[in-house]
């Protein structure tokens, strides 16, 4: 079918929020085949949206040919060769700010998400804290699109995408046992569950003969995937061993994802894998609760100081004991035994 419409969807980060852009391009597509989008974001994220129908995927390279005003302003001539239609700012940063300008002053229409700000600090504030469910991420990025003219409703359901197992992985999957992915790391410390309790949760799980998936992170996070992997059966590291590519294959073949409110629970959504989710200092209130995940699979303590930060770049402010370590392992493992086993 030949486009009518062509947008220039801007969304640069972070991994976890462009993983949920895919989500919503993904039913935005099907539902409007007569647009094209040019996805523009990190050249790391390209697999988010391989697949997509319509969809061209241009890199920013924002420390290199993209840098500083300069670089924007050559990105910008770049994507006006597509001679878009509108454009869509995701982001709503200064980068993407920067090129919206350069396309409002000359004649383009620009639609830029609403972020919802002041009520984000109204839940997370310490007095008259406001503590209700916002506003999804997902639906605020489809309401710029709706601004634009476009009818779109987000099914909020997990859609199962599963895809080939990468050659080097098929020997992980030679048995039938129950396959849980974990991914126990986050960019944000206060975001990740104490790691001497979340060995407790690898352990109880391996010996319930569950095959366990240790995802995300770098060196150091590298290291205590591997030395998990070397102490506990049927556990194995895959971080550093495979391409995101490649991971969001792996994924659409586990049964469950263990996750912190990080990027690993966005890429499950992204391929329909249901995901048990650890949640502190931040609440899936915020909005940023995986696209057609439940509530019901986020693991989280009640505390009136929660939550008191939307990203997770804060401490929490629960007492002597953070949030996280108030949370008993076997929870955790008790809602996976759930969630298999129910």
């Amino acid at each position: 079918m030949s486009t009518t419409h062509k947008i220039i969807v801007l969304r640069f980060s972070a991994m976890g929020d462009v993983a949920m852009v895919a989500s919503v391009l993904k039913e935005f597509s099907q539902q409007n085949p007569s647009a094209e989008i040019i996805m523009v974001s990190r050249e790391a994220f390209k697999p988010f949206f391989d697949g997509i129908e319509n969809l061209i995927f241009h890199a920013i390279q924002p420390k290199t040919s993209h840098k500083g005003i300069d670089g924007l302003y050559k990105l910008y001539q770049e994507l006006r060769k597509y001679k878009p239609t509108a454009i869509a700012d995701l982001h709503d940063n200064l980068r993407s700010r920067a090129i919206s300008t350069f396309f409002r002053l000359t004649g383009f229409k620009i639609k830029r998400i609403n972020k919802g700000r002041a009520e984000k600090n109204a839940l997370i504030r310490t007095k008259n804290k406001i503590f209700k469910p916002l506003r999804h991420t997902v639906e605020r990025y489809a309401d710029v699109f709706r601004e634009l003219g476009f009818d779109v409703t987000l099914s909020h359901k997990l859609t199962k995408a599963l895809q080939a197992i990468p050659s080097k992985a098929k020997n992980l999957f030679q048995n039938n046992n129950k396959k849980v992915g974990i991914s126990p790391f986050a960019q944000h410390i206060y975001k990740v569950y104490p790691l001497e309790k979340m060995e407790k949760v690898i352990s109880s799980l391996s010996q319930e003969g569950y095959e366990l998936f240790i995802f995300g992170g770098g060196k150091s996070e590298q290291a205590t995937a591997e030395k998990w992997a070397n102490t506990y059966p049927i556990t194995h590291n895959l971080i550093g061993n495979f391409s995101l590519t490649e991971e969001l294959s792996i994924f659409s073949n586990l049964d469950l994802m263990l996750s912190m409110d990080s990027s690993g629970m966005h890429m499950a959504s992204l391929v329909g894998v249901p995901v048990v989710s650890v949640w502190g200092p931040t609440h899936p209130y915020a909005g940023f609760l995986g696209y057609g995940q439940s509530e019901n699979d986020c693991i989280q303590i009640d505390h009136p100081a929660r939550p008191n930060s939307i990203y997770g770049n804060k401490p929490c402010l629960c007492g002597v004991e953070s949030c996280m370590d108030l949370i008993n392992p076997e929870t955790i493992v008790n809602k996976i035994k759930e969630k298999l086993n129910g």
